[in-house]
């Protein structure tokens, strides 16, 4: 995140007990590309939040055994909105969220934050947390109240560029993920054999857990086996 600005501390410290962190900001300068801010206006920034490793899962997880919320559809949205949206009234800036039209370029705006690039995967790698990280919402404001960190003399390395083997391709049972696209219906087709069900809905994505960049923040069991469930749609 930017400097410590007095917002970036009330925005530390409101979204610490939930495992969240701020995780970049997004400039736009006189408004230009920036989303709509609810007075009808354009944000000239956007502070991206969301989880590093398993960092949230525990909060979530908590909060979903409340008997309140096990009946909940699509949890881990409702409970990034709630937490996420109580900070944006809070500090009066406008929510978004990666599930809610109109869909807002989320990658774009940690690619812009973060100087990040996708892996073979689509998913945004980070050359600390590899592909274990994700974007849960964002914060927009008028203005530009954070502080800029003093910028580095270049972009973050690719991790994607040193990799020869390319073990994310590979570590695919069915071949769905290829340089050039990620099949989604043979991925999906896959999950719901036996193979499938033993491998990556227990274990996770295969692919994914074969990179070995930031491997050391994989997200625990629980939380792999929520997001794989989240990539199989319901039986008709």
């Amino acid at each position: 995140m930017s400097g410590p600005s007095p917002l970036s501390a009330v925005v530390e410290t409101a979204l610490a007990p939930y495992g969240l962190h701020p995780r970049g900001v997004a400039r736009f300068p006189d408004g230009a590309g920036g989303p709509l801010l609810d007075d009808g206006q354009a944000a000239g920034v956007v502070l991206l939040i969301g989880n590093i490793g398993g960092s949230m899962w525990q909060a979530f997880s908590n909060w979903r055994a409340l008997e309140g919320n096990r009946a909940c559809a699509d949890p881990l949205d409702h409970w990034s909105k709630q937490v996420i949206g109580d900070l944006a009234a809070k500090t009066g800036a406008t929510a978004y969220f990666p599930s809610d039209p109109p869909y807002q370029p989320f990658q774009r705006w940690a690619m812009s934050a973060e100087g990040l690039r996708a892996s073979p995967l689509g998913i945004l790698i980070h050359p600390k947390f590899g592909l274990w990280h994700g974007y849960r919402g964002a914060l927009a404001f008028a203005e530009d109240i954070f502080e800029r960190q003093n910028a580095p003399a270049s972009a973050p390395p690719h991790p994607c560029d040193a990799c020869t083997g390319r073990p994310c391709l590979a570590a695919c049972p069915v071949g769905a993920v290829t340089v050039d696209r990620f099949d989604v219906a043979a991925c999906r087709q896959f999950l719901a054999s036996e193979a499938g069900r033993e491998g990556c809905m227990d274990k996770g994505c295969l692919a994914r857990a074969a990179c070995p960049v930031g491997s050391h923040y994989r997200y625990p069991e629980g939380q792999l086996r929520f997001h794989m469930k989240a990539l199989v749609p319901p039986p008709d």
